[in-house]
């Protein structure tokens, strides 16, 4: 029976390995690294080789507390790998931060197919994976050529744990402008760039691509016989517990360096690619309305050196006040791409209320998205954010609906691991946080809302 799964979770901020308990649906150990893109070469790329050692060790280090039954993995969107047939990189993984795509935007965007096809909005820098790829084609013609497959990034740790190629729907489906999730099928410009002779197999993210290679069982003491899943997106890692296990109509919010906005049975609503919302494919190949906005990156940003300290007074004032942050920290992405950030009565604020304002923002924005998808039912929330109780109850204030604060301390991990489970479905479990009986916490959020739509 399988029971701890080792879940390598690549995060864009932080890599984690966690150990996941299936019987109690809990982490029972965690290793965890910053993860940075590197500037060296021909643009700026994820250390692979570093993430490599990390994984490596980590997977020795659980291994000799606890037994690993299986591995499983998990991993940022946006991102893809060109490996030679020796399964060698063929170009540095490319940072989605990079801007370089953008230089060929206009004659990627005579290509690429429209929302109406893939789901995809039009996104900046190298967030439509489409656009990474023709650009290195592009600009790397002869490295490019040396290609043998093109593999989302979650499989090519797969690959080089099994020696596997694989695809996945989920990674395939996130803005990438390469799947169509209505024909479950590579969208136009994967034909149009003659790039499908390119695309590993797509594979079920649930399905066991072989055991651990022999020199990485010797290397970290796993049995050398131990599975490796083909692994998922990080944002549908947080969605299938629930998708498994809760009754519609119900909204998932998976927060990290992304705060993706999930809704599940909501409200029919037309999506307006010009505010970041899109179609995710879920880890069962259904498309997902979705929304997004780089949240853990703003609070990051925002938070700086203060403290996180606050009060129940500080609260309050700032509710009486009226302070509010307004959008947007980051532009380029979001329900409000184009805004630029502005305090509203913020002279002379306590560090303590700062914070609180600052939870109070990223919350709405949630909400925005949460509105923008049509999401109905009880927001669960996964990753950090759930363990910031004033980003819970304004969330709940500006939703009118209940919040549940999901208890894992990886959002992803449990998702993640459930790809091995026997089971079928893990109960998620968290503390339920229901809209305060204050109006204030409303008034707020209406106040807010006007505010942010009125600016331009």
């Amino acid at each position: 029976m399988t029971r701890h799964v080792a879940v390598i979770d690549i995060g864009k901020t932080n890599a984690k390995v966690a150990l996941v308990d299936l019987a109690t649906s809990s982490e029972v150990a965690l290793r965890r690294m910053a993860n940075a893109p590197v500037a060296d070469g021909p643009y700026p790329h994820h250390d692979v080789e570093l993430l490599w050692s990390f994984i490596l060790d980590s997977l020795a280090g659980i291994n000799r507390e606890q037994r690993i039954d299986a591995i499983s993995i998990t991993t940022h969107g946006a991102t893809g790998v060109l490996v030679d047939a020796a399964g060698e990189l063929a170009l540095p993984v490319l940072d989605y931060e990079f801007a370089g795509p953008d230089a060929l935007a206009q004659d990627y965007d005579a290509i690429r197919p429209p929302f109406a096809e893939t789901g995809t909005p039009r996104l900046p820098v190298g967030l439509n994976l489409g656009a990474q790829l023709f650009w290195q084609q592009r600009n790397s013609p002869a490295e490019f050529a040396r290609a043998a497959a093109i593999l989302t990034y979650p499989q090519y740790w797969a690959l080089r744990l099994t020696g596997v190629a694989a695809n996945e729907v989920t990674s395939l489906g996130c803005h990438t402008d390469l799947w169509n999730p209505w024909k479950a099928d590579f969208s136009s410009l994967v034909d149009r760039m003659e790039w499908r002779r390119l695309m590993a197999p797509v594979r079920p993210a649930k399905d066991c691509l072989g055991p651990i290679l022999p020199a990485l069982a010797k290397l970290t003491g796993l049995d050398p016989q131990t599975p490796v899943l083909c692994g998922l997106h990080d944002s549908n890692a947080s969605l299938l517990p629930h998708l498994l296990s809760d009754t519609p109509p119900f909204s998932v919010v998976s927060t990290g360096t992304w705060v993706v906005s999930m809704a599940v049975g909501g409200n029919k609503i037309g999506l307006d690619p010009a505010r970041d919302t899109l179609v995710n494919v879920n880890a069962l190949g259904d498309p997902v309305p979705s929304a997004r906005f780089m949240g853990g990156r703003e609070f990051s940003l925002l938070t700086e050196g203060q403290s996180e300290d606050w009060t129940e007074a500080d609260v309050a004032t700032v509710l009486a006040r009226e302070t509010s942050l307004l959008p947007s920290t980051q532009q380029g992405s979001g329900p409000f791409p184009h805004h630029r950030a502005a305090w509203l009565n913020a002279d002379g604020i306590s560090n303590g209320q700062r914070f609180a304002a600052i939870s109070f923002y990223l919350a709405l924005m949630t909400a925005t998205c949460l509105d923008l998808i049509g999401a109905d039912g009880p927001a669960i929330v996964e990753g950090p954010f759930a363990r910031n109780r004033l980003f819970l109850r304004m969330l709940a204030a500006a939703t009118a609906r209940a919040v549940i604060a999901s208890d894992a301390a990886t959002g992803t991990s449990i998702g993640a691991a459930l790809l091995a489970s026997d089971q079928g479905k893990i109960q998620g479990k968290g503390e339920r946080v229901e809209p305060p009986a204050d109006p204030a916490w409303a008034n707020h959020a209406r106040s807010w809302r006007a505010a942010a739509e009125a600016r331009g």
